[in-house]
């Protein structure tokens, strides 16, 4: 069963401000990107066009509370821990670390996301719909 995800990637000069830091908006889509890794990871994505009406995981929250730089060609270490699972409802604590030589260091920010599990409707509707049994019975 999982229940947490590491990702680990470089920060690139696009996502640095003036400042040479990175901008507090890339912090949404690290937590993006490592939610998505986490559903490839269980054979899953975030749209599953497979299943009919296609599912998908829109957020319904999404925090990040910073406490120190990142900058440019840092190693940074994007840790998604499930906090809560519900029949339609997946809220994620994301821990950000600086990763040094020897290995995590300090924390840098700490997230919060909650996704909700919708079916797409032909017509462009979506209502919330139970989280696919294949891909629940994974998450713990």
């Amino acid at each position: 069963m999982a229940f947490e995800f590491k990702l680990v990637r470089r920060v690139e000069f696009a996502e640095t401000d003036m400042a040479g830091i990175v901008h507090f908006s890339n912090f949404f889509r690290y937590m993006e990107n490592v939610e998505h890794a986490f559903y490839r990871s269980l054979g899953a994505s975030v749209i599953m066009k497979n299943l009919t009406p296609p599912h998908g995981f829109p957020r319904v929250h999404a925090e990040c509370d910073y406490k120190r730089p990142i900058r440019f060609e840092d190693n940074l270490e994007i840790h998604l821990l499930v906090r809560d699972k519900r029949a339609k409802v997946l809220s994620y604590l994301v821990k950000f670390r600086k990763l040094t030589e020897n290995g995590p260091s300090e924390e840098i920010a700490r997230g919060l996301l909650t996704v909700v599990c919708v079916a797409h409707h032909p017509d462009g509707s979506m209502t919330s719909a139970p989280i696919p049994e294949f891909l629940a019975t994974q998450i713990e």
